[in-house]
Order: C-alpha cells, then structure tokens, then sequence
C-alpha cells in the first residue's frame, strides 16, 4: 500500500502540474542578455525617451542594474510628478501651451506600475494628483466609447486596461461604470484589431480583471470579472500557433504573465505553456528581441512573475547585478538594396534603398529622406517611434501607417526594430482601424 499510495501520490502531482501555467528556468545567459539591452535606454532621461516599463521589468526579474537603477527611478519620479503637476495647473487655466511634456495615459499608469515595484503606495498631494489624472484619463475613454458601447476609446483598450491595473495595485476603487466598459470589450469581442484577437489587448484586460479579482475590488462586478477572466484565457489559449507562440512571438509573453496567474478546471494549462517557453527560447537565441517594451514584459516571465505580483511585491528578493555588454569592434558591411514603396500617395512613391547589412527599416527611411526626396514623421511611444506621416499625408483619425513586407505580410516589429533583408520590397500603407 506504501508503494501505491507513493504512486498515486505521484500521478497526482503530475496531473496537478498539467493544470498549472509554469515556465521551467531558462539559461541565465541568455536572460542576462536580455537585461543587456535595456541598459543603454537607462541613459535616455528626457521625458520623451523614459520608460517606466523598463524599471518595472527589471524589478519583476531575476537581475538589477544596482544604482543605476535607483538613479533611473529617481529621474522617473522628477519628470512625471512635474509633467503632471504642471497638466494639471494648466488644466486649471485652460492652457494647453505644454502639451508636449503631457504623458499619455499609457505612460502614467506604468509609473504607477513602477511605483509600486519599488514598494511603493502613492500618497500625499503628489499622488493625489497622479491618481486623479489617470482616473481623468479613464473617465474620458469611458465617456468616448459612450453609454451605448457604439464608440472607441481616444488610445486603445490595451491602455484602457493597463490604467485599470495600474489604478489595482494601489488598491485605488475605480468606478463600476469604469470596469463596466472594459467587461463589456471582452463580452463582446471589441478588443479585436482589424477583425482578428488582438492577443496583448486581452492579456493586458486579463491581467486587470486578475488583479480586480485578487484585491476584491469592485465586489458588485465579481461574478462578472471572474467570468470575463475565463474568456480571455480561453481565447488566449485558442490563438496559439503551431509553433506555440499566442498570437504571435511578442504578444506572447504578455498572454504568459496571464496565464500563470490561471488556473482553469479541467483545462491543461501545462502543455501549452511549455510549448510558448520553448517557441521564446528559439526566438531568444535568435535574437528576436530587441524592443524595450516587450523584453520588460518578457523578464518577469522568465522569473515566473507578471504584473499582478505587483499588488503584494517582494523588493527583498536576491537579483543578479547585470553588466554592461562587451562591444565589438564594427565591421564593415555590406550594402543591400531595400525596395521602398508607398501606394497610398499620389503621385505613388517606389525606389530602391541601398543601405548597410542590418540597418533598421528607420535607417532606410532616414537614406531614403536623404536621397531621394523621401520625407516622413513620427512620434516617439513606449514600444518606440511610429509613423504619423509619409510623403506629407498625415494620420486621420483611427488611421495608421501599417508596414508590410510584399505582397501583404504585416511585420510584426516597429520601424526601429525591424531588419530588413536584401532584395525584400517593404511596403507603407495608410489603413483605418
């Protein structure tokens, strides 16, 4: 009976684990290599050019950046305690002259994120300020998507989502109108993109309605959130590749950090969790990682951690001090020749681009201003710059310059992040969402 109550005590066990979402440690070379790229952001401190999710990737993994890192936070707290002091001042004169130092919504709620990696609860006239604004910020989307659910939210419902958690884990009470609109986007599927599951947008709900779930806030709408938590999982779990990625590589580890806060009856969550661990290693020793937004998101994961542990964190936790990468010396490269083509101006705009091997495609976009009389625009965002203009046509309203590899391939990466290869024909196309 000993042996076969070991036995079934084994089998249990197993069966136990298949129903759980855990990632198996991955090399810690290759983590540390990730950590690698995010230090050289650590030494862009403008407010344009800080990111808040940086610092809150770090903290979530296994490795620090020792006082850099606090020197890092330091800057955060200086830059957006001041902008948005100074919005509200100027809302108060109806003054939009500094519009340029305003953080989006976005922005705001991962400094509150960050805040509270650091074990830290906003407080005091400061952070009266901080909570008001972002709950400001979620109270005009609720308003732009309107009673009748009919509207859009002026950014996206990924923000949308991302101000809820952040406004969670300082356990701040939104209002049930508030989390009603978001509810409402899973029920009905309106955190779709262009008609297909936008995979980061649903984890990013997922992960607020965790949070919402854990803190017992917003208790009228508990059946409701609990509910709403099942069909992200569920849709999640249904966008996997068969390479294992949800979504796709960079929505995945977003789609990760929910699910290992998941457990789901009679659904095996084990299996496909260590299908993503394994499709993430392949693309880590790839190199496919090279956005700061998606690298402080992919961190955590591999520390078996997600944004939700940011409602009770644990700053004590030994971390690995990261070093600086060693450089090595450049090499001369080769040029190739990138077709660049752009249909939707007039007269169309079609040449090719000689540039160095591995030039990013805003590398091709800066030869080809030079040029040939090329001209574009952007805008800096957290996950890097984009396109609002080409060739002097601006961005509408729920317009964007979407980037497509011929004949009609989205890519995947923004135009800082993207590598294109030789002889590959690179497409700007301006679509409405």
């Amino acid at each position: 009976m000993g042996h076969l109550g070991a036995l079934l005590f084994l089998l249990g066990s197993l069966g136990a684990l298949a129903d759980i979402c855990e990632i198996p440690e991955v090399d810690s070379k290759l983590v540390e290599r990730l950590g690698q790229r995010l230090l050289p952001w650590m030494d862009w401190l403008s407010l344009e050019y800080l990111n808040p999710s940086i610092y809150v990737g770090l903290r979530l993994s296994s490795l620090q950046a020792g006082a850099r890192e606090a020197f890092y936070l330091h800057i955060l707290k200086l830059n957006y305690q001041q902008s948005v002091l100074g919005l509200a001042v100027n809302d108060d004169n109806d003054d939009n002259s500094n519009s340029k130092a305003k953080p989006s919504m976005g922005q705001l709620a991962l400094y509150l994120l960050a805040l509270r990696a650091n074990c830290e609860f906003v407080g005091g006239r400061k952070g009266d300020k901080l909570v008001s604004q972002l709950k400001r910020f979620l109270e005009d989307e609720k308003r732009a998507i309107g009673s009748s659910h009919k509207g859009h939210p002026h950014t996206s419902y990924y923000q949308y989502g991302l101000g809820i958690l952040a406004l969670c884990v300082h356990q701040k009470r939104l209002h049930d109108s508030v989390v009603g609109k978001l509810l409402y986007a899973v029920e009905h599927d309106q955190h779709l993109h262009r008609g297909r599951l936008s995979v980061d947008t649903a984890a990013m709900a997922g992960l607020a309605f965790t949070c919402l779930e854990h803190s017992n806030l917003n208790r009228n709408q508990g059946h409701r959130i609990t509910l709403a938590i099942r069909t992200v999982q569920e849709k999640i779990l249904k966008a996997q590749t068969p390479e294992g990625h949800f979504g796709n590589v960079y929505s995945t580890p977003l789609a990760l950090q929910l699910l290992m806060n998941s457990f789901m009856p009679g659904r095996k969550l084990g299996p496909a969790c260590l299908k993503a661990r394994a499709a993430l290693l392949a693309s880590m020793q790839d190199g496919a990682f090279k956005n700061v937004l998606i690298i402080s998101q992919l961190l955590p994961v591999l520390n078996g951690k997600s944004y939700v542990d940011l409602i009770s964190p644990d700053c004590e936790a030994p971390r690995v001090l990261l070093q600086p990468a060693v450089e090595t010396p450049s090499q001369t490269r080769e040029l190739i020749s990138v077709m660049l083509k752009v249909p939707s101006v007039l007269p169309p705009y079609r040449h090719p681009i000689s540039v160095p091997a591995g030039s990013s495609l805003e590398d091709v976009l800066k030869k080809a201003q030079e040029l040939t009389g090329f001209t574009y625009g952007t805008q800096n965002s957290l996950s890097g710059p984009y396109l609002t203009s080409v060739m002097g046509r601006e961005v509408g309203e729920r317009e964007f310059w979407q980037l497509l590899q011929v004949p009609d391939t989205p890519l995947l990466e923004g135009i800082a992040d993207y590598i294109p290869k030789d002889g590959e024909t690179i497409e700007l196309r301006l679509v409405s969402w």
